[in-house]
């Protein structure tokens, strides 16, 4: 079989398609804002209003990446997305020794309130709506921006956004986990419960595969191993004791969107249909909402390129087209820079255009599910879905996604086709321009962003002078109380945001539960 007709995924692609060797079932394709979703969960989608335009963005300090975020509002873009550094994903303070050289290195670094409040200085909660990419420590990034609303005077029926929350890809393709996986599970269904009280407008978790697709996974490997993973949340939250229909309307999706055009159309296509037959057909969902996909997309960080980098200004927007395509509600485009640094202000800037000419000049946006009812996309959508749901079987005999992480499985499987895209790039039969096709014999370089070398060493002294003025026995009083939680049964997030608001540190925080919850150890399949 001839590679150069093969999707990422493996799917043949066939010369012609037409009525005589594909079929369209009416009753799987249906309307957008009806079940099963598949195209769109919106009945208008984009003729109502377009997709949130939310740039990644969260490097050094606090100050620097809110006046990032402050240029951004005013180039247009209609979200905000934040970068966490390493030591804040991992539940470190930046003072900790395993911190060093890494505070505010790929994102910004939140040691305790103090930092949130100058990383959200001048932005009004009450108007934007602000994604958190973190999990670990997502309980306690939540708790921090509803403490900064409430100094603002924002109720907490007034702020919107979502937290990432999702650890269980965290074990199979990124490793920013802390805890294993069953406490880890208990503290993510404590934030459903807190949030279906307390941040009604908070989407509590977004189950991503993007991190799976840049690990390596083919498209296929994304849809199954994202819903498995979703499928395990909701049978956790079921399993805690709440209603589905009480915290399902709030869960969201997160995708990679890579360069088969087609084939990610086809997945996200594919991806809506299947969540919306789980969840009404195994979990018995009867509200509408909790059938919905609804998903952020990211362009792929790993289909850039070192090599003649402005090139990636391509790949992005052939990437943001097919997002858009496939229904995408809120979208980053990667700046061009990204396999070399930080992004720039000027990279940062032409990829937010890029949305923003797709939004306003292509006329994608003019109709419903465009690429709709054509049989090559209606062919590689079914394919996807009946591919993925071959995969959801195979976890569920495993156990579920749980037991296949611990068993090290999904990281065995997402390794595997890792392997074979390494081998189509060093042969290659997978095709790089300017990497191993049509490659420049000299570049030009390209103006990166630098990091200020004197940025670990102010927030240490940052963190130094909030230790010395909060009221330590106010502190030690709450996290006594959040490890007595742990140790219990109680919902964990009401200690620790007292703890929080008191000003202890995220380190003290995720230490307190360290202390009864263990950290994990991975193993191997």
């Amino acid at each position: 079989m001839d590679n150069k007709h093969l999707t990422d995924s493996g799917i043949e692609i066939r010369p012609l398609y037409s009525h005589e060797n594909a079929s369209i079932d009416p009753g799987s394709l249906g309307r957008a804002g009806e079940f099963p979703f598949t195209r769109g969960v919106y009945e208008e989608m984009y003729r109502g209003r377009l997709w949130t335009m939310r740039q990644y963005a969260g490097f050094g300090s606090a100050e620097a990446t809110n006046e990032r975020f402050r240029y951004l509002l005013r180039a247009g873009q209609t979200g905000l997305s934040v970068a966490f550094d390493l030591p804040t994903q991992m539940g470190y303070d930046s003072d900790h020794v395993k911190a060093q050289a890494e505070v505010g290195r790929v994102g910004v670094a939140i040691d305790s309130l103090a930092d949130m409040e100058l990383l959200l200085d001048g932005i009004p909660l009450d108007e934007v709506s602000t994604s958190m990419t973190i999990n670990a420590t997502a309980s306690t990034l939540l708790l921090l921006y509803q403490l900064v609303a409430e100094k603002q005077g924002v109720s907490p029926d007034k702020i919107a956004g979502t937290v990432q929350n999702d650890i269980l890809k965290e074990y199979t393709a990124r490793g920013t986990y802390i805890y294993p996986p069953k406490p880890s599970m208990r503290i993510i269904t404590d934030l459903f419960a807190y949030c279906a009280g307390e941040l009604p407008r908070f989407n509590t978790i977004s189950i991503s595969g993007y991190h799976m697709r840049e690990a390596g996974s083919t498209a296929v490997q994304e849809v199954a191993f994202t819903i498995a993973d979703g499928i395990a949340y909701v049978q956790a939250a079921l399993d805690a004791g709440l209603e589905v229909d009480d915290f399902a309307p709030r869960l969201s999706f997160f995708f990679a969107c890579h360069m088969n055009l087609f084939e990610e159309v086809a997945k996200f296509r594919a991806a809506r249909r299947l969540w919306a037959r789980i969840m009404k057909e195994r979990f018995g969902a009867e509200n509408p909402k909790s059938m919905m996909l609804r998903f952020h997309t990211q362009t792929g960080g790993a289909t850039l390129t070192a090599q003649q980098p402005e090139n990636n200004i391509v790949r992005t927007t052939v990437e943001a087209l097919a997002a858009v395509f496939g229904g995408t509600q809120s979208l980053h485009t990667n700046s061009f820079d990204e396999a070399l640094a930080l992004p720039s202000q000027k990279a940062a800037t032409i990829a937010l255009r890029t949305q923003q000419i797709l939004g306003y000049e292509s006329g994608v946006t003019d109709t419903v599910d465009p690429l709709g009812g054509s049989y090559f996309v209606e062919s590689l959508t079914d394919e996807i879905e009946s591919r993925a749901t071959a995969y959801i079987a195979r976890i569920d005999d495993l156990g579920g996604a749980v037991e296949a992480i611990e068993r090290g499985w999904m990281k065995s499987e997402i390794e595997d086709a890792a392997y074979r895209v390494a081998q189509g790039i060093e042969n290659g039969s997978r095709p790089i321009v300017g990497v191993n096709r049509f490659v420049a014999d000299s570049e030009e370089p390209v103006e990166l962003h630098a990091l200020d070398p004197e940025l670990e060493q102010r927030q240490v002294e940052r963190l130094e002078r909030v230790r010395s003025e909060r009221d330590q026995g106010a502190v030690d009083t709450a996290l006594a109380r959040l490890s007595e939680a742990a140790r219990g049964s109680d919902n964990l997030l009401h200690p620790m945001k007292d703890a929080l608001g008191a000003y202890a540190t995220l380190g003290e925080v995720s230490d307190s539960l360290r202390e009864v919850f263990g950290e994990y150890e991975p193993t191997s399949f």
